[in-house]
C-alpha cells in the first residue's frame, strides 16, 4: 500500500498556480487605481484586509482549520502583516493617486531581485548560481521589451510616489523570507492571521485618518475594492504561502516577471490592444527567466 500523504507536490501545478497568483496580483494595480478616484488610500486598503480576512476565516471554519494556540505565531503574523499588507498596499495605493497603475507594475515587478539579495547575499537562504542570476537579467530584459521604453516616459516625474513603489517591493521582498517561518503550517493560516492583523492596524487608522462615514464612494470604485479583496488578497494570499513552501521565496516572487505580460494579454485580447514586435521577444525572456529561477536543479542522491 502506497502512503500518498508523502507525495511530493507536482511542479507543473506549482508553476500553474505561480501564473494564476501573477494575474490576481497583475489585475490589483488596475483594481486599485479604480479604487482610490473616490476612496482615500488607508480605508481602501483598511476594507481590502478586512474583506479578505473575514473571507479567509470562513473558509478556515468550513475547512475546520484551526489557528496553533501561539502568542508568538501571532506576533509573526503581526511582522508579516506590516511586511506584505499593511505598509506595500498603503504606499502602493497611494502612490496610484498620481502614478499609473502601468507604471507602479513595473516598479514593483522587481521584487526577486530585492528578494535574491536579501535572501543570497543577507541571509544567505540562497544559493548564487548562473542560473538564477540569468533569471533575473532575463526577466527584466523581458520586461523592457514587452512594454518598451515609451512606458517609462514618466519616470522621474512624481518621484516621491514612485520611491513608495520601490519601498512597497522591498517589504515584499522581506515578507517572501520571512514568510518561510511558517512552514508546517496550512497555507490558510499565515494568509488569515496576517491579514486579520492588518485589519487591525488599519481600520483604527482609517477611522481617524479618513473618516468613511463622510465619503461617497462610486460604484465601479466599490466594485473595484471587491475585486481586490476577494480574488487579488484572499485567493492570492493562499496560493502565495502554498508557493512559498514548494518553490520557495524567490520563485514565488518570479510571478512578478508575469505580471506585466499576463497584462499585456488581457489587453490584447478584451481591449483591443496591439503589441509591438519586440514584446513577443520579451515574453520568450520572461518564460526563461521565471523557468531558471523556479525549477529546480537535480541533486545527486548521496548512497546510504
Amino acid at each position: 500500500m502506497t502512503d500518498r500523504t508523502a507525495r511530493p507536490p507536482s511542479l507543473a501545478l506549482e508553476l500553474v498556480l505561480l501564473a494564476l497568483l501573477a494575474t490576481l496580483w497583475g489585475a490589483s494595480y488596475s483594481f486599485i487605481k479604480i479604487g482610490v478616484e473616490t476612496i482615500p488610500p488607508v480605508t481602501l486598503i483598511a476594507v481590502r484586509t478586512l474583506i479578505a480576512g473575514a473571507l479567509l476565516l470562513l473558509v478556515m471554519r468550513l475547512r475546520r482549520v484551526r489557528f496553533p494556540k501561539d502568542r508568538r505565531l501571532w506576533l509573526r503574523f503581526l511582522v508579516q502583516a506590516c511586511l506584505n499588507s499593511v505598509i506595500p498596499f498603503t504606499l502602493i495605493a497611494w502612490a496610484e493617486q498620481t502614478v499609473d497603475a502601468g507604471l507602479a507594475t513595473i516598479l514593483n515587478s522587481t521584487s526577486p531581485i530585492f528578494t535574491f539579495l536579501l535572501a543570497a547575499a543577507i541571509l544567505r537562504q540562497e544559493a548564487v548560481t548562473a542560473r538564477r542570476l540569468f533569471g533575473v537579467v532575463a526577466g527584466l530584459a523581458g520586461i523592457c521589451l514587452i512594454v518598451g521604453l515609451a512606458a517609462l516616459d514618466g519616470l522621474g516625474r512624481d518621484l516621491t510616489a514612485q520611491l513608495a513603489i520601490i519601498a512597497a517591493t522591498i517589504c515584499y521582498a522581506g515578507a517572501a523570507i520571512f514568510g518561510r517561518n511558517f512552514k508546517g503550517l496550512d497555507p490558510m493560516v499565515p494568509a488569515t492571521g496576517s491579514m486579520l492583523c492588518g485589519a487591525a492596524i488599519l481600520i483604527p487608522l482609517g477611522l481617524v485618518v479618513d473618516r468613511p462615514w463622510t465619503l461617497a464612494p462610486s460604484a465601479d470604485s466599490v466594485g473595484a475594492l471587491i475585486g481586490l479583496s476577494v480574488f487579488s488578497t484572499a485567493l492570492a494570499f493562499t496560493i502565495y504561502f502554498r508557493l512559498l513552501h514548494t518553490l520557495g521565496s524567490v520563485g514565488t516572487t518570479s510571478q512578478a516577471y508575469l505580471r506585466v505580460p499576463i497584462g499585456v494579454a488581457i489587453g490584447v485580447v478584451f481591449l483591443g490592444e496591439s503589441l509591438a514586435s519586440t514584446a513577443w521577444i520579451g515574453l520568450v525572456c520572461v518564460v526563461f527567466g521565471v523557468a531558471a529561477m523556479t525549477i529546480p536543479t537535480r541533486r545527486r542522491i548521496a548512497p546510504a
